[in-house]
This record gives C-alpha cells, structure tokens and sequence, in this order.
C-alpha cells in the first residue's frame, strides 16, 4: 500500500519523538530524576508509529509494561507523558500511574500496565463494545512475545474468533521474554502460527520495516472495521536496551546486538527518504533538531510542575473503603 510523502515524513518524525523519549528517560533514570522501572521502546518504532498511523484518532489501543511508543504514537502529549513519569499532577494519570499506567481515553489509549497479556482480554472487551455500539472502530492490542504463552493470549483470541469482533492483535516479537529467548520458551518459529488454531489470518513481518507492518497492519484494520473479524500480526523486531531501564542485558550475545543494531528502524527510513527524494539530509537534520527541542521543553515543562498531592492519593482510586464499619 502506498505511503504518501507527507505521511512518511511524520512517520519519521514519530519515530525519531519515541526514540528521543525513551533516551532521555533512560539518562533520567540513571539521573534519578524518575524513580522506579521503566521498560524502554527505543528499537521498536516502527512497529507502534506504523500501526497508529492505519487508525483512526476515535480508534482505540490496548498497551503493555513498554509503552511509552505506543501512547505517543497514538498522539500522546510529551510533556503530559513526561509529567506523568516524574509524578507531577499534570500527567496523564496525575502522577499516580508512572511509566507502566499511562491513560487517555480521549485518545483512545485504553491503557498501559504492568500485568503481562492483561491487554488482551482488556481489548476484545473494547472490541465488544465497539460491536454493541455498530460504530466502524477497531481495537489494536500490542502485545510482547512472551505473553503469548499466557492463557489470556488464547482465551482472548478464542473469544475475539468466536465472536467476530474488530480487534486486532499485534505482537511486538523481540524475541526475548525478560533475559529468556523465544527458541528456549516456545516451540514454533513465528508466533502468527497461533492464529490458525482460532481460524483467524496471521502473518509475520520484519518489525523494523516500516513499510511492512504498515501494509500489514492496515489489511488487518480493513479487515476488521468491515466486520470480518480478527487478525494476528507478529512484528519480528529488537530492543535496544534491556529488559528494563536497570538490565545491562548480559544474556544477550555481542554480535546478536551488533546484527540488530544495524536493522535500525529509524536510519533505515530516513535513507529512504533521501534516496527517493522524499527529504534531504539537511532536512532530516532539521527533523531531529525539531524532535530534540520538544523532548527538551517536555523534561523542562515536567520539572516545573508541582508533585500529585499525597492526600489526593485515593482520588480517582475505584473501589470500596471501608470506613467505620461502613462503605464509601
């Protein structure tokens, strides 16, 4: 499917705002600016700035504990995002989901969280609601390889079949399950294998192509907003750093890295644009600077804004307190 020139050049520009992000957190991180744990997107661009790209802003998204790519590229402020990682009430959660709870439904970003595969069921609930509702929306549910030895990943596909709705399930195949390689967790080659068990299409792609998950992608999303039901995409793809923002990734071999490092998502479709005429190397250049200037203004907007009150603590909190025998 053809990409427009305009299309391309703020495809890259979301790639090189997730990648900018997710550095910059990583420096505040060992800065301790940000306290906590954070599961960095910085190699997977392509995969959520492709995918997004196919949806429409009313169109909805489930996420994962590394999701600081999706919500971006679903049109998530960075400053919003970077206040919500330092605690400050402005966030998006007002400071109390951090990096693994970033919310919007205005944007349809069902959430991120830190339970591997509670997205799944999560999404064919939205897709359900969608079905209900007989609007044209889809749900697309990003995913690691790892959580699909979850019983949440079958049950969630089941259902999805069984009832035909419009999800789509997109797993990000990093081939690593926290320091364990797919070849030791699973017995198949490609995760999209699991999709004939449920009698759904399911294909695999080079995650760090972003011309391929696009054209994935978007068959998928067709498919399911003209009411045909489900789909599995497997982006095959690379973390740049480790699990999370504290592992060194020793268990990952020298020259496996230095292999992936090449397949850069992001030098690959900038060489594109230049060789095709889409953008100059000066205004790539121009790009980054762009991108570099917006990440600096969200870390200065995030400083300045006052930390999330600790007696609002149980605000927004949705549960029963119980408070002299009675509850509230």
């Amino acid at each position: 499917m053809a990409i427009e020139k305009e299309q391309l050049k703020r495809m890259y520009l979301t790639m090189r705002r997730i990648r900018v992000f997710e550095t910059e957190v990583n420096r505040l991180y060992a800065e301790t600016k940000i306290f906590g744990f954070g599961h960095l997107y910085a190699g997977e661009e392509a995969i959520a700035t492709a995918v997004c790209e196919c949806l429409h802003k009313d169109d909805y998204i489930t996420s994962t504990h590394r999701g600081h790519g999706h919500v971006i590229a679903k049109g998530g402020d960075t400053r919003k995002m970077m206040a919500e990682l330092f605690a400050r009430e402005s966030g998006y959660c007002k400071g109390k989901g951090g990096s693994m709870h970033i919310a919007n439904l205005d944007l349809g970003i069902v959430g991120a969280n830190g339970i591997v595969g509670a997205g799944q069921p999560l999404s064919v609930g939205v897709a359900l609601s969608i079905q209900m509702r007989k609007t044209d929306q889809v749900c697309v549910c990003f995913f690691g390889d790892g959580s699909t030895n979850q019983g949440t990943f079958h049950e969630s596909l089941n259902l999805a079949s069984v009832w035909n709705l419009p999800v789509v399930f997109v797993c990000e195949n990093n081939f690593y399950g926290i320091s364990v390689p797919q070849r030791k967790h699973q017995k198949i080659k490609n995760v999209s294998q699991r999709a004939a068990a449920y009698d759904i299409p399911g294909v695999t792609v080079d995650g760090n192509d972003v011309f391929a998950v696009y054209d994935a992608a978007m068959e998928a999303v067709e498919r399911a907003r003209a009411g045909e039901g489900p789909s599995l995409v497997e982006c095959q793809t690379y973390r740049h750093f480790g699990h999370y923002n504290g592992d060194p990734a020793y268990y990952r071999p020298a020259e496996e890295v230095a292999q992936w490092m090449k397949k850069d998502p992001i030098p690959r479709l900038a060489g594109y644009m230049v060789e095709h005429g889409i953008a100059t190397r000066e205004e790539i250049r121009g790009f980054d600077a762009q991108i570099d200037q917006e990440i600096a203004d969200a870390i200065s907007y995030a400083e300045s804004q006052p930390f999330a009150p600790v007696e609002n603590t149980l605000v927004d909190v949705y549960t029963d307190i119980v408070e002299e025998g009675r509850n509230r």
